[in-house]
């Protein structure tokens, strides 16, 4: 039996040796948010399609993940790994489809944030498999998602909307307001998709294989396969642009190109990689969505965007608290578990690595 010093310094140390994979995870995640205002805004400036902006990304991308991995090469994979593999492709080329029509209709803040609405899927499997006195929680956490979601189709996360703004000038807030309010909980219902099928990708690919260079090795195929499905959906977009007269090029800008390849898709999948084999955080944990706010503010700031920090804060405290209750387990029987078997592991005690004991999202 081990003495509480002993266990201190055992939590101390593991700690210091995360302290690294910390950092990386902090640094993965302001370049893929940096990567995606950059994206917005070179759609905003230039009109350009969105799918086949993120087409454009993509093949790239398949080809850099084939070549890093080389899923034909070590041991073969089989069938059960494939084949689920090229339909999660499917539901991810969905994705990439509605997150990017999502992000130019509501902005980088509101697609970013609800790419975390993932975590009802931690609902529905507490609803459907957890303990009957749990599934309150759940509930509760839910509604507090959809409150946060309200909150940010409102506008509260805006200088010109949010309650907690002290603007006066009201021609320019009428204008906004007419805007912000046309796109309302209807217009979020993308993003919030998006980041549903988000979540249901990483379910799949967590479950069709354990280990972690298979994992790689069949994500490649699923970016592979995302980017065939996507092909025919892009280049109608374009016959449908060029007929219609819209705008149909894709003006060439290597900082949006670059930074959605490297940083946007590529980098963040060995990022969150990290996060869950190092620091056992998932990606819809209020952890996560604690970096993920910390790196919003700095872009919003330096972007200059219509920004209110009151507002953003309480949109992400609530945000924050129902993904807490939404995949909570039964805490105190898990941490009695870790602690028994390995003090060294204490950090798992409190973070919300198997968020649900079906769906860890």
């Amino acid at each position: 039996m081990m003495s509480p010093k002993q266990i201190s310094d055992d939590r101390g140390s593991s700690h210091f040796r995360n302290t690294p994979f910390q950092i990386i995870h902090l640094i993965g995640n302001f370049f893929r948010i940096w990567s995606v205002y950059s994206m917005y805004r070179y759609l905003n400036q230039t009109g350009a399609p969105v799918v086949l902006f993120l087409f454009c990304c993509l093949v790239p991308s398949s080809i850099i993940f084939l070549i890093l991995q080389k899923p034909w090469k070590g041991r073969a994979l089989s069938n059960q790994q494939i084949v689920p593999s090229l339909i999660n492709g499917v539901i991810t080329a969905l994705y990439f489809i509605l997150w990017g029509k999502g992000l130019k209709s509501c902005g980088p803040l509101r697609a970013i944030l609800s790419e975390y609405s993932g975590a009802v899927l931690g609902v529905l499997s507490g609803v459907l498999y957890g303990r009957r006195g749990h599934v309150w929680k759940k509930v509760g956490g839910l509604i507090a998602m959809l409150v946060a979601l309200f909150f940010l189709s409102q506008g509260w996360a805006t200088s010109s909307l949010s309650p907690f703004s002290t603007k006066d000038s009201t021609e320019t807030k009428e204008e906004e307001v007419q805007t912000e309010q046309a796109l309302g909980m209807m217009g979020m219902m993308i993003p919030v998709f998006a980041g549903i099928l988000s979540a249901l990708r990483r379910v799949i690919a967590r479950r069709v294989s354990l280990k972690n260079q298979q994992k790689k090795r069949l994500h490649a195929i699923t970016i592979t396969s995302a980017t065939c499905f996507l092909f025919p959906v892009a280049m109608w977009d374009l016959i449908i642009g060029s007929s219609s007269g819209k705008t149909s090029e894709l003006p060439f800008s290597a900082w949006a190109f670059l930074s959605t390849i490297v940083f946007g898709i590529i980098l963040i999948f060995y990022v969150d990689n990290i996060a869950e084999e190092r620091l056992h955080m998932v990606f819809s944990s209020p952890r996560h969505l604690m970096v993920a706010g910390a790196c919003i503010i700095v872009m919003e700031l330096t972007y200059e965007m219509d920004f209110s920090l009151p507002g953003f804060i309480v949109c992400c405290l609530v945000l924050g608290f129902g993904i807490f209750e939404a995949t909570s387990l039964e805490r105190c029987k898990k941490d009695s578990s870790l602690k028994s078997e390995d003090p060294s592991n204490g950090i798992l005690g409190n973070n919300d690595f198997d968020t649900s004991p079906i769906l860890p999202i």
